[in-house]
């Protein structure tokens, strides 16, 4: 069915350090590959969140509007941003695998 939950990586998580609000407001819209579907504010600054496919946002974990911390504790787990329904499958194929991300953050 093409759905796939969006966050960001542990590596990024790290980098930003303490996420204090992640602000989502795509839901129900359909948007391309590297465009902008929301922010993360840490102590540090605020970021703008890039999907890395074209995709229908379908929903946000709200969760995170009490506990954004979720994304520092668990960033591959509860701490998911978006569930999205993929428009463009073949944009998949162009993503890292995680054995590359880790090498070019090492």
């Amino acid at each position: 069915d093409n759905t796939a939950f969006i966050g960001i990586t542990d590596y990024a998580q790290k980098e930003l350090g303490d996420i204090v609000y992640i602000e989502i407001e795509t839901v129900g819209q359909t948007l391309a590959q590297n465009e902008v579907f929301g922010t993360v504010e840490a102590v540090k600054t605020v970021s703008d969140l890039y999907l890395p496919v074209s995709a229908e946002i379908l929903s946000f974990n709200t969760e995170l509007n009490s506990t954004p911390d979720k994304v520092n504790n668990d960033a591959y787990g509860e701490g998911w941003l978006v569930k999205v329904r993929v428009t463009n499958t073949d944009e998949l194929n162009a993503l890292m695998k995680s054995e590359q991300y880790s090498a070019l953050v090492a």
